[in-house]
């Protein structure tokens, strides 16, 4: 195991780089703040280097808050996102939250990124995204730090486009960083346009518990999910 001395890059770390892509965001980027045990256990937990950007994330931020906090990009863990990379995806528990993958961000509508590290069968190192208009995971065909130069740069919200509704912007600024919006009928399902859609603030947690474990199960079992 390596030690923070030797996880800590003063050479050639990521953190400018990281710090480029902020100032040119395309939308809003809200860097937190990380208290300094916080950004060591998280660090010591993941055993990657700040040479890195997942390094950068975990060491120098408490996470990023992107486009007015609807993608939540994890890092050390911050008061206002208290989910930092390692205990988010309970490392050093006996059973990690995703076994071979490692979730590093998220959205309002509680659809997650993930790193591959076997779980999905592709390339390592690929992010993947469980949509919850879909909830499948899909491969986005981009490494860590290029998600996080597209998520911070690129077309945020052409990706969504399909996802938001007339308002979307002021229901998301009374929605925590741990919370997400729980849509019924579904966004998979049949049903009246999404601004007509039932819409309310749950912990992010529950989104998780849905839309990664019961309404797969309820699918692959044949019996449908009930919107």
């Amino acid at each position: 195991m390596a030690t923070l001395d030797e996880l800590i890059d003063r050479d050639d770390p990521a953190l400018p780089l990281l710090e480029q892509w902020v100032a040119a965001t395309s939308t809003s980027a809200d860097v937190l703040p990380v208290e300094r045990g916080a950004a060591e256990a998280t660090l010591l937990a993941l055993q990657v280097t700040t040479r890195s950007t997942l390094g950068a994330l975990a060491f120098h931020t408490g996470g990023v808050l992107v486009d007015g906090g609807w993608l939540r990009v994890l890092g050390g863990g911050s008061p206002r996102l208290p989910r930092d990379l390692a205990g988010w995806n309970q490392l050093g528990a006996p059973r990690v939250r995703l076994p071979g993958a490692l979730l590093v961000g998220d959205d309002a509508l509680g659809g997650f990124f993930a790193v591959d590290g076997g779980a999905f069968g592709g390339p390592p190192g690929r992010v993947w995204y469980l949509s919850p208009d879909t909830v499948e995971w899909e491969s986005l065909d981009l490494g860590h730090a290029d998600w996080v130069h597209w998520a911070l740069t690129g077309d945020l919200r052409g990706f969504y486009q399909t996802m938001r509704w007339p308002g979307w912007a002021e229901e998301l600024a009374a929605l925590a960083p741990d919370q997400g919006l729980s849509i019924v009928p579904f966004l998979w399902a049949e049903g009246p346009p999404l601004a007509e859609r039932s819409r309310r603030a749950v912990p992010l947690e529950e989104l998780w518990a849905l839309h990664a474990i019961e309404l797969p199960r309820q699918l692959r079992a044949g019996g449908g999910a009930q919107a």
